[in-house]
């Protein structure tokens, strides 16, 4: 039987395409479906609030990933007055996966490893990440030994965002009057932009395959 892997907050499936491409069974968790033109989350998807899930639930996991929503530590690293005058973020999302991995290991009587991505702008208000692959910032099981290199970022056109700044960088290009913009083209963007490369997904799957 392939070994199972839990995708929370998955997005057009950056995690989910290195899992598969290691021979695992995926399941997906987000609050609404990621669709733009041909591209979409490409296994099973479950549209449920992360909020709501038990980790009993993923007891047979061999591995659970997140990527929690990041705009709010990127906004807030941006030099905007705007975004220097907001209060703390909410953290709920980014702490419901570490609740959802604990339970999941009480269930299944061993611990189910489980890997965090966000910003690194999030280091501030969560922790100091233990590992990051370019722009891509971890939390929680990280190897110990990760591929080294810094990936490029596309623009859905197929054009490199940026070589080597950081996710909370290239959110910030868009300005503040579009940051939280809900159009189909700013969602795009932002979901192209968060997608997990496939050099860092492929390598965590197969460290735990």
């Amino acid at each position: 039987m392939k070994p199972l892997a839990i995708d929370l907050f998955c997005g057009l499936g950056g995690w989910t395409e290195g899992l598969l491409a290691e021979g695992y069974e995926v399941v997906g968790f987000d609050i609404e479906r990621h669709e733009y033109g041909g591209n979409r989350y490409p296994a099973q998807l479950v549209i449920q609030d992360v909020l709501t899930l038990h980790g009993r639930q993923f007891r047979d996991a061999a591995l659970i990933v997140a990527s929690p929503p990041c705009q709010a530590y990127s906004y807030r690293a941006m030099p905007w007055k705007r975004a220097k005058a907001l209060p703390p973020p909410d953290n709920t999302l980014f702490e419901s996966c570490f609740r959802i991995q604990r339970e999941a290991s009480e269930a299944a009587a061993r611990r189910v490893p489980m890997v965090v991505e966000n910003v690194r702008g999030a280091q501030l208000w969560v922790g100091r990440a233990r590992w990051n692959f370019g722009s891509f910032y971890l939390w929680g099981d990280v190897p110990a030994l990760m591929p080294a290199g810094v990936p490029r970022k596309f623009h859905a056109s197929g054009a490199a965002w940026f070589d080597s700044n950081t996710k909370d960088s290239m959110f910030g290009t868009l300005g503040p009057a579009s940051y939280w913009s809900s159009s189909p083209k700013r969602k795009f963007a932002s979901a192209m932009i968060a997608k997990i490369p496939l050099p860092l997904s492929r390598h965590i799957a197969a460290v735990y395959r």
